[in-house]
């Protein structure tokens, strides 16, 4: 029952929260110079043209009376029509945000495989060759632009060896598996479509390790540095002299003493790779929304920019409550107040 009144107190609290990303959302997109119905009608349309279609978005209604009609529409599942596209923005999420989706889990897997290890290896050998490569590996991935790496992944792995896809999520004269969740692997497995699975985590490998370079070496610096704090406990010491083996002192005990600020760090990093896929996405020619925000913001397609803006945020507030429930199965002396 604590769970339970927790999870719809939090839930509770998105409401003013999200209320108040479409109202800043709303405005400052709307503050953007520029004229959204020139846009959607050509630049050679006539101004009457330009002005008959003005008055049909609403454009010509005060501020307010557009926010209010844009919240009386969202409140009945209604998300628009894109001005770019001219067809109901769900749809375009839908087909969109899949890909997105498939491509920040994939390179949260990667991360997780990869950048808890090296810092679990880093702090356990502390000063020692292997911190010292593990610390550098962390800084170049911070360091390093994601759209930098991403080319130079597609020039080395694409143009020159030939080995791995540069664009798209699938071979060409391959059609996608049977639309279940809108995630290629996913519905391959579902499905049981091989060939489809293979591409499409071919497909993956490229943007998923650019996309998963940031976020390995942060994961890898927080682990590293709470699992140093963790080593220097008394259980942690009692635990060596009984005779314990190194790899279950690190990981069945350290680890999970030291989780909190990795999976904290984790949520973030989940959040921001999904609303920040833009640069990667770009590269490789991947259809998702961080590409699809970027078409909108530049054809001024409002209803568009609202719609990824609040759904970024309503992922943002999910993956927090997740990871604050997740604290509990870590640590069952926390309590939900």
């Amino acid at each position: 029952m604590d769970a339970l009144r927790y999870i719809l107190k939090r839930l509770l609290l998105m409401v003013p929260i999200l209320f108040g990303v479409t109202l800043l959302t709303f405005f400052i997109s709307n503050s953007i110079p520029g004229d959204p119905a020139r846009l959607a009608a050509g630049p050679y349309a006539k101004a009457e043209v330009v002005e008959e279609l003005r008055e049909k978005m609403g454009l010509n209604d005060p501020m307010y009376v557009q926010y209010g009609n844009y919240m009386k529409k969202l409140l009945q599942g209604d998300l628009g029509t894109s001005n770019y596209t001219h067809q109901p923005v769900m749809k375009d999420v839908k087909q969109y945000f899949p890909a997105t989706l498939e491509l920040t889990l994939f390179s949260m897997f990667i991360t997780i495989l990869i950048g808890i290890p090296i810092g679990v290896l880093s702090a356990s050998k502390k000063d020692k060759i292997a911190d010292q490569i593990s610390r550098i590996i962390a800084l170049l991935g911070v360091a390093m632009p994601a759209f930098w790496l991403g080319i130079i992944l597609l020039l080395f792995f694409y143009l020159k060896l030939g080995v791995l896809p540069g664009s798209g999520r699938l071979d060409n004269g391959l059609s996608p598996p049977t639309t279940i969740t809108g995630m290629y692997t996913v519905d391959a497995l579902l499905t049981g479509n091989w060939v489809v699975f293979k591409s499409a985590i071919i497909h993956l490998i490229l943007p998923g390790i650019t996309q998963a370079a940031v976020t390995i070496g942060m994961i890898t610096r927080m682990t590293r540095s709470s699992m140093l704090e963790v080593l220097r406990s008394d259980y942690i010491r009692t635990a060596f002299a009984k005779g314990g083996s190194e790899k279950r002192v690190l990981y069945g005990h350290a680890l999970r003493n030291g989780m909190m600020p990795i999976l904290t760090l984790l949520g973030m990093t989940f959040g921001n790779s999904l609303g920040g896929s833009v640069l990667v996405e770009s590269v490789f020619s991947w259809p998702g929304l961080g590409k699809y925000a970027v078409t909108a913001i530049t054809y001024l397609d409002f209803p568009a920019v609202m719609a990824v803006t609040l759904l970024i945020a309503v992922l943002f507030i999910t993956v927090n409550l997740i990871i604050d429930l997740l604290y509990q199965v870590i640590d069952p002396r926390l309590n939900y107040d």
